[in-house]
């Protein structure tokens, strides 16, 4: 995101709006300076243009909300020594919200949305969940080691920051460093143990699925499944886990998890990009917190949002 042309150029219009404010304000020059004569219209536009590079970027706003905290106070300052009201009603009115806001933010809970089906039944698309930032020690950035040591603990619902990919995931916490994770006809072992599960129910459904020819065209096509639910207990939690029957039957695998990572699955365990694929293994630095709380339901821009579903998550 900092490499990014958008978010550099919106940076550099906002700090030139600022200054180009400040000046004005001090030589109560308004009439010669378009940039301050049109301030608002241009914060706006540089504004619009960072939001946007963070959400094409899955950019931190954490780290956003930092540097303006650091700038609004900055200016609040130069207005306290210039004994300029003007310049310390407006600061302040920037900085105290910005401030609190990154707070929150930070260190307490980030707001998130689930993008994919790969956590259901327990958790599905459009769901907002609350990230608890303070669970496995503060830090301002998403990837970093914290200041305080805290860690993931088996069947957390963990958000986390792949290595390869800068958009956060949700998952559920299998592994920890040193575990051998082996999966035999969908029963997950760790260190030799079966994860006890015990049949819920089974279930008739339609499913998308997608197909990629050989000219790289993508079809969908609507299938019925039998989908076989379990509740397992990993830890000291107990959760729902989703199986299409016939689906992703294969060999035997095992993993290692290596000193300082660890190994998640989705609770969707046929529909899941996490550690038995792509994902990997997740260093400790890369987790940002663990998602303690649903509490909205927003399905798609058309639709209504709903709090039926608000709750602690299992």
């Amino acid at each position: 995101m900092l490499s990014d042309p958008i978010f550099i150029i919106s940076m550099i219009g906002m700090v030139a709006v600022l200054v180009a404010w400040i000046i004005s304000e001090i030589k109560e020059s308004y009439k010669d300076n378009f940039v301050a004569n049109n301030s608002s219209l241009l914060s706006t536009i540089f504004g619009l243009m960072m939001l946007y590079s963070i959400f094409i970027n899955a950019g931190d706003l954490s780290i956003v909300l930092l540097v303006g905290s650091v700038i609004s106070l900055l200016v609040l300052l130069v207005g306290l020594f210039l004994k300029n009201n003007e310049i310390i009603s407006s600061s302040r009115g920037y900085f105290i919200p910005i401030f609190l806001i990154f707070i929150l933010r930070t260190f307490i809970y980030e707001p998130y949305q689930i993008p994919s089906g790969s956590m259901m039944p327990g958790l599905k698309v459009g769901d907002f969940l609350l990230v608890d930032k303070n669970s496995y020690g503060y830090k301002i950035n998403r990837i970093g080691n914290p200041l305080s040591q805290s860690d993931p603990q088996y069947g957390d619902v963990v958000v986390f920051v792949p290595q390869h990919n800068p958009v956060p995931y949700v998952k559920r916490l299998i592994g920890m460093p040193g575990d051998k994770i082996r999966i035999i006809n969908k029963q997950v072992y760790v260190n030799g143990n079966p994860i006890k599960r015990t049949f819920y129910k089974t279930k008739e459904e339609q499913i998308t699925k997608r197909y990629r020819d050989l000219s790289g065209k993508i079809t969908s096509k609507e299938s019925n499944v039998i989908i076989d639910y379990y509740y397992e207990e990993h830890g000291n939690r107990k959760f729902l886990t989703r199986n299409i029957r016939g689906e992703n039957i294969q060999y035997p695998s095992e993993w290692t998890v290596p000193s300082g990572n660890y190994f998640v699955m989705g609770d969707n365990r046929d529909n899941s990009n996490d550690s038995t694929k792509d994902v990997g293994f997740v260093p400790r630095e890369n987790f940002f917190g663990e998602a303690s709380y649903l509490f909205m339901t927003w399905e798609c821009w058309t639709c209504l949002p709903y709090f039926s579903r608000v709750g602690t998550i299992n």
